[in-house]
């Protein structure tokens, strides 16, 4: 009977823990590197009831600094210290009832690129492809639904298109010859949304690249191949929301994960709330708690979890892909304080990669408000060192449409720019005619294409660094009311059996040749010029429908008129004599022809000029 007691003893827990449901489903990071000055490692495990055991490892250089549990008993986080005689290879995760081993996971850890902490990212120095991944190019049409939610119907502007990363690299080089250096896709990563999943950014995993567009490892071949052409790749990141669909949403990590739970309680979208030192509180909490849509759920920075995760999810995708930069959507509606540790930690990792954050804002005092190194009436210092200027951005249309008169015209976009005093330093300003949340430029200036080169001039020779949208050179236009679906159009020669290719040249109209045209001349010119690049600014006040600036750094001048004159006009010199100075010969950048800056300037009706000597 004793004997039978024991087996019976024996067998029963050994049956319990066989039925037991501890089986791992995410492990996030998916790896870390040794070497990392980010060596105190958060390591997100979940599992039914996994939070019941006890994680152990042993591994040279490497310990278990703590273990923090939720009000979910599916989700364990293991702190790791990394000591700096760590070695790359594989820890052996082990979870523990007791003495005994339940389940194991293999977790590794990786060797750095050499020169990985010393990255350069992107600057003045630089020039910006933006690109909407679905809609440029469709390299594998066998990846176009994979197994996704929602599928791919090319007809419908607001579906997926089958954009994806292989189609992306074959036109690495037309991007290399237009003359730019950076390329943005918006976000790569799983969007497995029921619907409207094309445009990025709604995540639904942290840690994956949607499979329409590739595998994690088709974007770090990418990431190569570009940077094989002199061209760095920014990410687009997204941590203030995830999409309905992520798996966060069928178990949260924590009761407090996301703003609201899932309760969908929408954003007042008062950007001001943020700054107003009149603002009632839960003012403040709807704008950075709110959803930014019914699709979007708010995740809550304010949970120590939650930020860790987020930041490391950034470290890891600079570290995995390779990156040169980062651009982070919605920037304002995420929690302030979260975003001064999001940035340290950036910073500290990579001290010399840049981050452009987005405030949707056409009020230089809202945007200078976020930008490393401005010193703000209450305090905050958010640590961004790039904003994107879209009080330029928005004035520059409507000043080059509207009459010359009653403060309209070019006199706008002289004031917009004489408030750079707002900001710590304008030549971190991302500028641009256009982007995927503004109706296309050549819309915006009412189909005149004139006016359009004016506006990519100015964004390519003003302060700041420059972003073009993709197709911009192929006139696409679309509506002038935005349009998201439309706006964010399939870039002609992405998909087989076009008529119309940007990449090859075929079926283009003379006038799609002609601005491509112009912005390759314009930005391969940019690449050589050290004036428009880090050089100083001054202006003249505009008369006439001409706008007439000056980039100088000592060693170049560069004079750029800006010039709306429906008529053909001579620009007056000796009213720049201080800035030319003794100089007797230019260059016009976009022609080649000799410019004899002794007389006054002939300028053809709406054309804009740069010239350089």
């Amino acid at each position: 009977m004793k004997k039978l007691i024991l087996a019976i003893s024996a067998f029963v827990p050994a049956m319990w823990a066989g039925a037991a449901p501890y089986a791992i489903e995410h492990v996030e990071p998916l790896n870390w590197w040794v070497g990392m000055k980010w060596s105190d490692l958060q390591v997100m495990v979940h599992g039914e009831k996994i939070a019941e055991l006890q994680p152990a490892l042993s591994y040279p250089g490497v310990r278990i600094a703590s273990v923090e549990r939720t009000d979910n008993p599916n989700f364990l986080f293991v702190n790791l210290k990394i000591g700096a005689t760590a070695r790359p290879g594989e820890i052996k995760l082990q979870f523990k009832r007791g003495n005994e081993v339940v389940t194991t996971y293999p977790y590794r850890l990786e060797a750095r690129r050499q020169g990985s902490a010393a990255r350069r990212g992107f600057d003045s120095s630089d020039a910006i492809y933006l690109l909407v991944p679905d809609r440029f190019a469709n390299g594998n049409p066998a990846n176009d639904d994979a197994g996704m939610r929602e599928k791919s119907d090319r007809g419908e502007p607001t579906k997926r298109h089958g954009g994806d990363l292989a189609g992306m690299q074959a036109h690495l080089d037309y991007i290399h010859d237009l003359g730019f250096t950076m390329v943005w896709p918006t976000p790569l990563l799983e969007n497995n949304q029921p619907a409207y999943s094309y445009h990025g950014y709604a995540l639904t995993d942290y840690y994956k690249v949607d499979p329409r567009f590739g595998t994690n490892e088709d974007y770090r071949n990418y990431v190569a191949a570009a940077n094989a052409r002199g061209i760095g790749v920014i990410h687009d990141v997204v941590v203030n929301h995830i999409g309905t669909g992520h798996w966060w949403m069928r178990d949260m990590p924590a009761s407090d994960w996301i703003n609201h739970g899932k309760t969908y309680v929408q954003t007042n979208n008062q950007h001001t709330v943020a700054q107003d030192i009149h603002a009632a509180p839960e003012e403040k909490a709807r704008f950075f708690d709110g959803w930014f849509d019914a699709s979007m759920p708010d995740v809550n920075q304010k949970n120590k979890l939650a930020a860790r995760y987020l930041i490391q999810n950034t470290l890891w995708w600079i570290e995995y892909a390779n990156l040169s930069g980062i651009r982070e959507d919605t920037y304002s509606y995420a929690d302030p304080a979260f975003l001064v540790d999001w940035n340290r930690a950036v910073a500290t990792e990579y001290p010399h990669l840049n981050i452009v954050g987005e405030e949707m804002d056409d009020r230089p005092y809202m945007v200078a408000y976020w930008q490393k190194g401005v010193v703000n009436r209450d305090g905050y210092r958010s640590g961004l060192p790039t904003v994107m200027d879209f009080p330029l951005v928005d004035t520059a249309p409507q000043a080059l449409t509207a009459p010359e008169e009653g403060g309209q015209g070019l006199i706008r976009i002289y004031e917009t720019i004489a408030a750079d005093w707002l900001y710590a330093d304008p030549l971190k300003l991302l500028v641009f005619p256009d982007n995927h949340d503004r109706p296309r430029a050549l819309a915006q200036v009412d189909g005149n294409v004139d006016l359009l080169k004016t506006d990519v001039i100015l964004m390519a020779t003003t302060r700041g660094i420059p972003q073009v949208f993709y197709g911009t050179e192929m006139l696409i236009q679309g509506p002038k009311e935005r349009n998201d679906g439309v706006l964010r159009a399939d870039m002609p020669g992405g998909w087989a059996g076009d008529t119309v290719n940007a990449f090859t040249g075929a079926g283009l109209a003379d006038g799609q040749r002609d601005m491509q045209r112009f912005v390759r001349t314009l930005f391969n010119w940019r690449k050589t010029s050290s004036a428009v690049k880090h050089g100083k600014l001054t202006h003249y006040l505009p008369r006439d429908g001409q706008y007439v600036y000056f980039r100088h750094d000592g060693k170049q001048t560069v004079m750029v008129v800006l010039n709306k004159n429906p008529r053909a006009t001579q620009l007056d010199m000796s009213r720049f004599a201080g800035m030319v100075k003794d100089a007797h010969q230019g260059r016009n950048v976009l022609t080649g022809a000799a410019v004899d800056l002794r007389v006054p300037l002939a300028l053809p009706p709406m054309t804009s000029v740069v010239v350089e000597w």
